[in-house]
């Protein structure tokens, strides 16, 4: 058996399926398409043996999988990544949202309808029977259905909301029929394996990879181009959760700057990897007195949380600009002894 870092996709579904046991593993296989179950059982007839520590890991990251999917269904996307950042940090964060976006873009019906602008769509379905857009917009992400349904006119959204309200069960090969036409015609507007790019989030993923001579060019550049860009990409390089990946040192400097109701309050909001990092790079007492302050505190608000985070964040990235600190990048950043 290959290490679970190298395990593909089927291979790590067929390891929680002998995990989960059949009673629980035969509810979750029967809704799979008749491909994936092919290739799922294949994979568990040629496993012999399973290792604890195995077992422990595709526990752990089956349901964390599950818990993003519930953010994404509960907040959208942005919900998800910010939560999913505070308790496991960012890159984790994203590379769990990359699978379970993937997954769900690869098993859900309407897939190229859910990769479509709300404007293309409501140009090709607004003329459709309203149980047919009804159906659609069940299957959109939430924001895409909202826009749509928003410019309908007022009597078909009664209609449409009445029937989305009151779907229970629908035939599998009425979705596919439907979806089928649907897919027609959006083939003319946009290709079935085409997803969201660009944009800020992934400029950020690319300069984090970079040496730091590198994104200061970019960046600088930027600055002359579009200022108001520039500060969203600087603000979105280095998160208050990335602390963790500073040394001791850097985070003693970066503490020596931050005064100490500052921290209490930022801290607030953080997972406790990040709240136990801080602690370890204070002395007994000062951590003692910090804890007490987040104890007077009391309940507070998300977003005074979020800006104590981000005048920290303003300050780390200050002293790396200055060389007194070192946030670890790709490229050339490597540190040489």
């Amino acid at each position: 058996m290959a290490k679970d870092n190298k395990l593909n996709g089927v291979q790590k579904a067929a390891l929680l399926f002998i995990t989960l046991g059949p009673d629980a593993s035969a509810g979750i296989i029967k809704r799979l398409p008749e491909t994936e179950i092919q290739k799922i059982t294949y994979e568990i007839a040629n496993i012999t043996t399973v290792k604890s520590e195995q077992r422990q890991e595709i526990l752990k990251e089956f349901l964390e999988m599950n818990k993003a999917k519930d953010y994404l269904v509960e907040g959208g996307l942005e919900y998800a990544r910010n939560l999913l950042a505070k308790a496991l940090g960012s890159q984790r964060a994203k590379d769990i949202l990359d699978k379970v976006t993937e997954a769900t873009q690869q098993f859900r019906p309407f897939g190229i309808a859910r990769k479509a602008d709300a404007h293309q769509l409501l140009n090709i379905i607004s003329n459709e029977h309203p149980q047919t857009i009804a159906l659609i917009l069940c299957y959109l992400q939430a924001d895409k259905a909202g826009q749509i349904l928003s410019s309908l006119s007022e009597e078909l959204q009664t209609e449409v909301s009445y029937r989305v309200a009151t779907m229970n069960n629908t035939s599998p090969m009425v979705i596919k029929e439907i979806e089928k036409v649907l897919d027609s015609k959006l083939s003319s507007v946009v290709r079935s394996d085409m997803t969201s790019i660009g944009g800020v989030s992934t400029l950020v993923d690319i300069l984090n990879q970079v040496d730091r001579t590198t994104e200061k060019n970019i960046t600088e550049g930027l600055e002359k181009e579009d200022a108001e860009l520039a500060e969203k990409i600087k603000e979105s390089m280095f998160v208050f959760e990335d602390i963790v990946t500073l040394d001791d040192p850097s985070i003693q400097r970066i503490l020596r700057e931050v005064e100490v109701k500052e921290l209490a309050l930022a801290l607030k909001g953080c997972s406790e990897d990040v709240a136990n990092t801080i602690f370890r790079n204070q002395s007994k007492r000062a951590s003692a007195s910090l804890k007490e302050d987040m104890e007077f505190l009391g309940p507070v608000r998300l977003m005074d949380v979020e800006k104590a985070q981000q005048r920290i964040v303003g300050i780390i990235r200050r002293l790396d600009d200055a060389g007194e600190i070192v946030i670890t990048r790709g490229g050339e950043d490597a540190i040489i002894l």
